[in-house]
């Protein structure tokens, strides 16, 4: 399925090789994990704030957007 990929500001609550936690608000009961094979990571040297960017169709199924 291709779309549009999407950038979100986000919180890192956990990562593993394979995974990345990140929620929204902050909040950890909020967080939901990505496949990092399906998303890019940025941070402008803030350790846990950081920009995903992911197909539409992940953040959708994420709830993100």
């Amino acid at each position: 399925m291709k779309s549009d990929p999407v950038d979100i500001a986000a919180v890192r609550h956990a990562e593993t090789d394979k995974a990345i936690l990140v929620s929204e608000t902050g909040e950890k009961s909020d967080a939901v994990w990505l496949p990092k094979s399906q998303v890019e990571i940025e941070n402008d040297g803030h350790k846990n704030f950081i920009t995903v960017t992911m197909p539409e169709w992940l953040a959708k199924d994420k709830g993100l957007i």
